[in-house]
């Protein structure tokens, strides 16, 4: 039974970034979102509605951010991506505050899914 309204909904936007700070005076200054800092290599941003996050954790990459789903259950999410053709590109790993698994859909966009816990 799914409790959590953020079940299969986009959660997070994490923006691979080359320098923390930069990333936050410019985003801070064009838009007016706020942060917090969870150490050296990662803070969460807010706009108000959606929250994401600016990493140096890994490299930037070419085409966009990697959105970032929720799940009550990891591993059945995991199971339905493999089942509707999706590949798992990063197994299952923790992190403060849960964990999360990378995918890519059939055309080759990259994903992600996290569980508290």
């Amino acid at each position: 039974m799914t409790t959590d309204p953020r079940h299969y909904r986009i959660d997070n936007i994490e923006f691979n970034v080359h320098d923390i700070a930069r990333s936050k005076a410019f985003y801070g200054a064009v838009f007016g979102w706020t942060f917090t800092d969870y150490g050296p290599a990662y803070t969460e941003f807010s706009d108000g509605r959606l929250s994401g996050g600016f990493t140096t954790g890994e490299p930037v990459r070419p085409g966009g951010p990697l959105i970032i789903l929720y799940a009550d259950d990891l591993a059945l999410a995991r199971q339905a991506i493999l089942q509707a053709g999706g590949t798992i590109s990063r197994p299952e790993f923790p992190f403060p505050g849960g964990s999360r698994l990378h995918f890519t859909d059939p055309d080759g966009y990259e994903l992600a899914v996290w569980t508290q816990g």
